[in-house]
């Protein structure tokens, strides 16, 4: 994929599959360390022991839509080629974190790429799911919870055309402060 946005969509489409309410994006720039890592912790359905071991195949899914499952083994392939590694850690009934580390400088290293629009499309999904997101470059940051969000809007559904209009400005200024 030419952008890590796309990686981190199917990492939370997952999120989604699995039945989480609640799901943590973070990700981490520290430029001084050279690191990029970006993290997906929900609280889905999760996966015994065995499961996680076959993840990173791309034969293997739990679909059955389809015979191979190759959302994870991409992220994993991209975060090493770029001197990282992609670990996932899951306790079937708690839910699963994957973990992508990059080298920040390397050449190979996809860009970050949309975030915003990453971030509303799943937000804006048929069934609600609250995300804490929270990015961080070096020791500036910018955070949000939806649930906070939620709590303030009462009964207006972040799919309002005025609110989806707000979050994405929200998300965009967000994003740009920290850069």
């Amino acid at each position: 994929m030419r952008e890590l946005s796309l990686h981190i969509l199917d990492v939370l489409q997952n999120s989604l599959e699995a039945g989480a309410s609640k799901v943590t994006l973070t990700i981490e720039e520290d430029l001084m360390a050279d690191r990029l890592t970006i993290t997906v912790t929900d609280n889905g359905r999760g996966m015994d022991a065995d499961t996680v071991t076959k993840v990173l195949d791309p034969f293997f899914t739990t679909r059955t839509t389809r015979h191979v499952g190759l959302g994870l083994p991409l992220f994993a392939a991209a975060a090493r080629r770029c001197n990282g590694d992609l670990v996932v850690e899951s306790e079937l009934g708690k839910g699963t974190t994957v973990r992508a580390t990059f080298q920040h400088s390397h050449i190979d290293r996809a860009p970050l790429g949309d975030i915003r629009n990453t971030i509303l499309s799943f937000l804006l999904a048929a069934r609600p799911v609250d995300l804490h997101y929270v990015h961080r470059v070096n020791d500036r940051q910018f955070e949000f919870d939806t649930a906070d969000i939620r709590a303030e809007l009462g009964n207006v559904p972040l799919s309002h055309p005025a609110v989806r209009d707000w979050l994405s400005e929200f998300i965009a200024e967000g994003e740009q402060g920290i850069k």
